[in-house]
């Protein structure tokens, strides 16, 4: 199954490994610099232009382990409840 996330960005349901709210989840030093080195890396994708609210952290490719996250204009609650109803079919 596929989570839509946003402006026509679609990542692979069992692809997620977390599903994280802007403003509680970069309060913390580390997750900001993390955010920074997935940029820095070239795996940051942003699926809108608006103001993000969350994030998603996803296997990009299972063959060398490779993450990626996906910075998204709709909630949290939103996309763990379009993940669920995914799952759920």
């Amino acid at each position: 199954m596929y989570l839509h996330a946003g402006n026509n960005k679609i990542i692979r349901t069992k692809s997620i490994i977390g599903i994280f709210d802007m403003d509680n989840a970069t309060l913390g030093a580390d997750t900001r610099n993390f955010l920074k080195k997935v940029q820095s890396d070239g795996l940051l994708e942003v699926s809108k232009e608006d103001i993000p609210k969350s994030f998603i952290l996803y296997e990009k490719n299972k063959n060398i382990k490779q993450t990626a996250v996906c910075i998204s204009q709709l909630s949290s609650v939103s996309i763990a409840s379009r993940a669920k109803k995914s799952i759920e079919g």
